[in-house]
Formats: C-alpha cells, structure tokens, sequence
C-alpha cells in the first residue's frame, strides 16, 4: 500500500515538473501567459519553469524572416501602368507588443503585405515610369522601408529590408510593345532586302557591261584577226597566180565545182561549151 502511494506520488511530481519546465530554443523568444494575460518575456535560450496547468507559453520566432507580398499593379506619374512584386525581411523586436497588437505570424505578415503595397503605390505613384526602371529605383525602395517601418513598429516589428523582385508591364502593354517591336523589326527586313537588291541589280549590270565590252573587244580583235588572214591569204594567191595564172585558174574553178555540184539541191542548166566546163574537155588536146 505504502509502494502504490508513492509511486503515485512519484508520478504526480514528475507530471508536475514536466509540465513546468519549458526549454527556449537559440531561435525562438517566449512569452509567457496566465490565464491569456502576459506574465513574463523570455529572449535568452535556455531551460525554464512555469505555474503548470495555469500558466502556458507562446513561442514567437526571432530570427529574420521573409515576405513576399502579391503583385500589385502601380500607376505612375505618367499614367503608365506597372506590375510590382515585391518582398521584405523583418524580425520580431517586441514579443509583447506583437502579440498583443496581431497575436501571431499569419495575422502579421498579412498586415504586412497591406501595409507594403500601399506604401509601394503611394511611393512608386509619385514617379515617372522611367525612374521606376532606372537606379533611382533604389532611393524609392528607401523610402518605401522608411515608412513601413514606421507603421510596423506599432506591431512590435522591425523591418530589416524592401526589395522589388520583378517590375513588369501588364500583359496587354508587352503585348502591344512586342507588335510594335516585330512592326519595327519586319520593317528593317525590307529595308535590307531592297537594299540587297539594289546591290543585286547594280552587280549584275556591272557584269553585264563588262561581259559586253570583253565581247565586242573580242569580237573586234577577232575581226581584226580575221582580216589579217584574208589579207595573207590573198597575197599568197596573188603571188601563187603571178608565177603560174594556169595553175591559179584550174584551183579556183575546182573550188568552184565544188561549191555548185556536191550536195544541195541546186540544179544548173549549161551548154557543153559553157566556160564553166573548160576544163572538163580532151585535156591531152588542149596540151597539143
């Protein structure tokens, strides 16, 4: 009777120091609450004790943490529409205030988002299009931080970074600019083609002139050429006719027969004694 006693007493004590004792991580800060009501802030890590069953502990993360806010269309100064995406790092610099003012991460980071994009509207609102894409773009960011910072203080937050992670036009702008890019784009392709024809044509004349002055060179050369044989050959008949005008005779008029009677179709109707037929007589009589 007396072991069951205690080890129910035992028992109760661990049950009670278990539900005491609470160990706070390198990453992690604690609140510590009775009844819902806030007793105590613990930063440091390490192991510690609470009222068991009265008291319980909210962990709250103290590390650096990201947000990424949804894309938010901003209008500039100029009227020209943009598409922003941005994000931020903050940290919990106030367990109790930020427990109190959001209660919990979820709520806080959709304060947050709310609060970012109205500030990136309200900042990026007031500037060209063409600053918002330039490295002026980081003075606006500044500003952009400086004043959510300013608000996220009352939420125990302290905002270590805003950045913009993509800054696009909306669909029907890039659209638009991608026709007028590939308008622009078809238009030089023309402009190059005409110009490779005309290149084209001008090449092709020119070798065609040049083709047709080496031809009438050639041709006149050949010509040239050609009368200087004539005019050779004739000298050679002209001195073959003064040593022997009989010999000369008799050769052109076989030329001759050659000419009228091989082949063709050509019919000639002479007299026997025509002169063209002299020599076809008793040649052994003629040389008598």
């Amino acid at each position: 009777m007396k072991q069951k006693i205690l080890f129910s007493a035992i028992a109760i004590l661990a049950a009670v120091i278990y539900f005491s004792v609470f160990i706070i991580k390198e990453v992690n800060q604690a609140i510590v609450l009775q009844f819902g009501d806030p007793k105590r802030i613990i930063i440091e890590p390490g192991l510690n004790f609470k009222i068991p069953f009265i008291q319980n502990v909210v962990y709250l993360d103290k590390r650096i943490l990201n947000l990424d806010t949804p894309p938010e269309e901003v209008i500039a100064s100029d009227q020209k529409r943009l598409i922003v995406d941005a994000f931020a790092r903050f940290k919990i610099v106030d367990p109790l205030k930020f427990y109190i003012s959001v209660g919990n991460e979820r709520v806080a980071r959709s304060r947050l988002s709310t609060i970012i994009n109205s500030r990136i509207r309200n900042v990026l609102g007031q500037q060209e299009l063409q600053t918002l894409l330039s490295k002026d773009r980081t003075k606006q960011m500044a500003l952009i931080q400086e004043g959510v910072n300013f608000e996220a203080k009352n939420f125990g937050i302290e905002i270590v970074d805003v950045r913009i992670k993509r800054a696009d036009l909306p669909q029907a702008n890039s659209d638009a600019i991608y026709r007028r890019m590939q308008t622009e784009r078809e238009r030089e392709a023309k402009e190059f083609r005409a110009k490779g024809a005309e290149m084209a044509v001008t090449i092709t004349s020119t070798a065609d002139k040049e083709v047709t002055v080496i031809l009438a060179d050639a041709q006149k050369k050949s010509e040239i050429m050609k009368g200087e044989g004539d005019g050779q050959r004739n000298k050679i008949f002209a001195e073959a006719f003064g040593r022997d005008p009989d010999f000369f005779a008799f050769y052109r008029a076989m030329q001759a027969y050659e000419n009228a009677l091989i082949g063709g179709d050509t019919s000639l109707i002479l007299s026997p004694d025509s002169e063209f037929f002299k020599f076809f007589g008793n040649i052994e009589a003629k040389s008598q």
